[in-house]
């Protein structure tokens, strides 16, 4: 259950972060076009998803899988979009499990390629490994 509750937490986390400063006033409505929900059932699977008037939709599901004889996991996927300040549509998709949470997105920063002259270096020495003189 520990697993779950910190699953859901870091979902709940980057969607709250993700989405952009809304511009309404205190007393603007928005209503919620959609919303379903399913679970939790008594195996430990869920799912939801809503769509707000705003723009705003949302989807997951999860299920509790077995590990091993004594530990438990959620496996949960799911996604989120919603348009930014410019109205261009931002969307994450993710994976959650044992392993950790695994988002997914055209706007999510990405890493630089590795140097050719450091991928040759590294080559050389796994294959020139330093002898023992023991």
């Amino acid at each position: 259950m520990k697993t779950l509750t910190a699953v859901l937490f870091c979902v709940l986390a980057v969607a709250a972060f993700a989405a952009p400063p809304l511009n309404y006033g205190k007393d603007d409505f928005i209503p919620i076009i959609d919303s379903r929900s399913d679970g939790p059932n008594p195996d430990g699977s869920y799912s939801y998803s809503y769509q707000t008037g705003n723009g705003i939709q949302a989807q997951e599901q999860g299920q509790l899988v077995q590990l091993t004889k004594d530990e438990d996991a959620n496996r949960v996927q799911g996604a989120f979009s919603y348009p930014d300040i410019n109205g261009n549509p931002i969307s994450l998709s993710y994976t959650a499990d044992e392993n950790g949470f695994h988002p997914q997105g055209e706007h999510l920063p990405t890493a630089p390629p590795v140097p050719e002259a450091i991928l040759r270096a590294l080559e050389y020495i796994a294959q020139h490994p330093e002898e023992d003189n023991l």
